[in-house]
């Protein structure tokens, strides 16, 4: 009998240690793939999308099994992340990790072209994404989690076209996974103490970095292959991506310059007809009214808000602050647009203002409600020293239209 009690004692232990050896981490999570993020501050999880931007995924999968097919034999069968620190801190942006050297320029021996998904955005906190040094093809092992929204670094524009990420000043990082456990422990290390280069004065270490599969899609997903076999798609995407921006901007440029030709060859016979009829002034300016304005003159120490158009004699445009004006010569700028620097202008009259002399004669001499056409030799514009695209001894031309006199 007690040899029958020890045996159903022993069962019972086996069954009891075998249950607890087979139950699942984290039951509450969907099927996915999964990253979790062991830290001296806390554990962090964040699902993988593996199924939208597969070649970065299987680059950090690969880097954290200690698998992947391009990495220096230093680092080989090792977990890589394991021990590394969050290098770069800053409160209300982000944090930074995956460098083995913790200055923000170590690799893992090399660098890929990472690919991007337009559903994917850096629209909140706890965001993964890639860090890189500009350009498509400077990913390697280093990658952010955002503490606030973001949308600046997003690869795609507002309109769903991919940025020229190869450009200077452009801003393109591949999202690939969000945190579903533990925002509370990015947001701790957002806020500890940093010095030089945002640097954490004390380490913050991710500990242990391991990937956690569930479900039949996240298991079967071979991160070495998948990299293998998908970089070169992804390059190849990039590259013909490239090729049909250039085409595009290429054609766009010969619209462009195709309509200023044309555009300009109307107005030089325009200006020719202006110039025609206009009366020289004892300064040298020539005037000709286009409409006649039935307002006051301004007087010394009045401001105006006029509209101008500035052209060279062969009809070219340089400048003028109507819109319909500037996308007719294909000069508008959007920049300019959106400080709001299109419309009237308000101009001061004054004979000490900081303009070229025929343009603030022409200013003194019209009346409310004139528009008028003048001629300005290159004495009374720019003279001998030119200015920014308009070279040294060039005669000038403007048509001018004072809207109101704004003050005195």
């Amino acid at each position: 009998m007690q040899l029958m009690s020890r045996t159903l004692k022993f069962l019972m232990l086996c069954l009891l240690v075998t249950i607890t050896s087979c139950k699942e981490e984290y039951p509450e999570l969907e099927d996915g793939l999964y990253a979790k993020i062991d830290t001296n501050k806390g554990t962090m999880i964040a699902k993988l999308f593996y199924d939208k931007v597969p070649v970065t995924v299987a680059n950090f999968v690969a880097l954290a099994e200690g698998t992947h097919p391009m990495m220096s034999d230093e680092f080989k069968g090792k977990p890589f992340y394991d021990s590394l620190t969050f290098h770069r801190v800053m409160d209300k942006f982000m944090i930074q990790g995956g460098d083995h050297t913790a200055t923000g320029s170590g690799t893992p021996g090399y660098r890929f072209t990472a690919d991007f998904d337009p559903s994917l955005k850096h629209d909140k906190g706890g965001i993964l994404s890639m860090a890189n040094s500009g350009g498509f093809n400077t990913n390697g092992s280093q990658f952010f989690i955002t503490e606030v929204p973001y949308p600046s670094l997003d690869a795609y524009d507002g309109e769903g076209n991919l940025k020229p990420c190869d450009q200077p000043r452009v801003s393109c990082h591949s999202v690939f996974g969000e945190l579903v456990k533990g925002i509370e422990v990015q947001d701790s290390i957002s806020n500890v103490k940093v010095a030089a280069r945002n640097k954490p004065v004390e380490d913050i270490v991710m500990t242990k970095v391991t990937i956690i599969r569930k479900g039949s899609g996240a298991k079967s997903f071979n991160a070495p292959k998948v990299f293998e076999e998908e970089l070169p798609n992804v390059e190849a995407d990039i590259e013909q991506i490239q090729k049909d921006r250039q085409a595009k901007a290429e054609e766009e440029q010969r619209i462009r310059e195709e309509k200023i030709a044309t555009a300009s060859a109307v107005t030089v016979k325009l200006i020719k007809e202006y110039e025609s009829k206009t009366t020289a002034l004892p300064s040298g300016l020539k005037k000709y009214v286009i409409n006649k304005g039935e307002g006051p003159k301004p007087k010394v120490g009045d401001s105006v808000k006029v509209y101008y158009e500035g052209y060279f004699t062969d009809g070219r445009l340089f400048d003028s602050d109507r819109v319909e004006i500037a996308k007719n010569y294909g000069m508008f700028n959007q920049r300019r647009m959106d400080a709001g620097m299109y419309g009237p202008t308000k101009m001061p009259v004054n004979p000490d203002a900081a303009m070229i002399s025929g343009f603030k004669e022409a200013l003194a001499g019209l009346k409310t409600g004139e528009k008028a056409f003048f001629y300005l030799p290159s004495h009374l514009a720019y003279g001998e020293r030119g200015n920014r695209g308009i070279p040294p001894n060039t005669d000038l031309t403007f048509v001018i239209e004072l809207i109101e006199i704004v003050s005195k």
